[in-house]
C-alpha cells in the first residue's frame, strides 16, 4: 500500500453514539454509524489522512452543538459508481433545515424517472451527516429508510429544525 491508500481511523463521539470516520490523503472516505457491525481498519494513513480526521472530528463537534450548517470546507473522498456520485452530490445542495424527496431529487439530477436508483444511492452514501442523506424523506413527509436508524434520523432532523411536520407544506428546493 502506498501512503495515498492507506487509511486513518478514529472514533469520535456524539449524540448519536460512536461515530468510526476513514480518510486517506485524499480526503475523508467513510463515517460508519454506532448500529454497523463493520469496523473502519487504520491502515497506517499518514498526516494528510489525520489531517483530515482531524477536521471533520472538528466539523462534527460544531455540527452537533449547533455551530455549524454545513460541511463544504471538507474534502471528501467517497468511492462509488458515476451515478452514485452524482446523487451524492446533489445531497449537499439540500440546504440545512429543509428536506427533500427522492422524486425530488431524481428530478434535481435530470432523471426524474430514476426514484429508486436515488434511493439506493442516497442508501449506499459512505459519508451519511456530512453527505445529508437523512434530509431525504417521503413524499408524503414520513420518515423513511435511514442506515444509522430511523431514531438517529429523527434526531438529526429534529436537530436542524427540519422535521416533516415542519416542512411538509413548504416547497422542495435546492440551493
Amino acid at each position: 500500500m502506498t501512503d495515498s491508500t492507506r487509511l486513518a481511523a478514529r472514533n469520535i463521539d456524539t449524540p448519536i453514539g460512536r461515530l468510526q470516520l476513514a480518510a486517506g490523503g485524499d480526503g475523508l472516505h467513510e463515517l460508519l454509524f454506532p448500529n454497523k457491525e463493520q469496523t473502519l481498519v487504520d491502515t497506517g494513513g499518514g498526516p494528510d489522512a489525520q489531517a483530515h480526521l482531524d477536521a471533520a472530528a472538528r466539523a462534527l463537534d460544531a455540527y452537533f452543538a449547533g455551530n455549524r450548517r454545513d460541511f463544504d470546507d471538507l474534502t471528501l473522498a467517497p468511492q462509488g459508481t458515476d451515478f452514485q456520485m452524482t446523487v451524492w452530490r446533489a445531497l449537499r445542495t439540500i440546504p440545512y433545515g429543509e428536506t427533500t424527496s427522492y422524486g425530488a431529487l431524481a428530478a434535481h439530477i435530470g432523471n426524474p424517472k430514476a426514484m429508486r436508483a436515488v434511493g439506493l444511492a442516497n442508501g449506499r452514501n459512505p459519508i451519511p451527516v456530512i453527505v445529508p442523506c437523512h434530509r431525504v424523506i417521503g413524499a408524503d413527509g414520513s420518515l423513511t429508510g435511514f442506515g444509522g436508524g430511523l431514531p438517529t434520523k429523527k434526531y438529526l432532523l429534529d436537530l436542524e429544525g427540519a422535521l416533516p411536520s415542519e416542512t411538509r407544506q413548504r416547497p422542495l428546493k435546492f440551493a
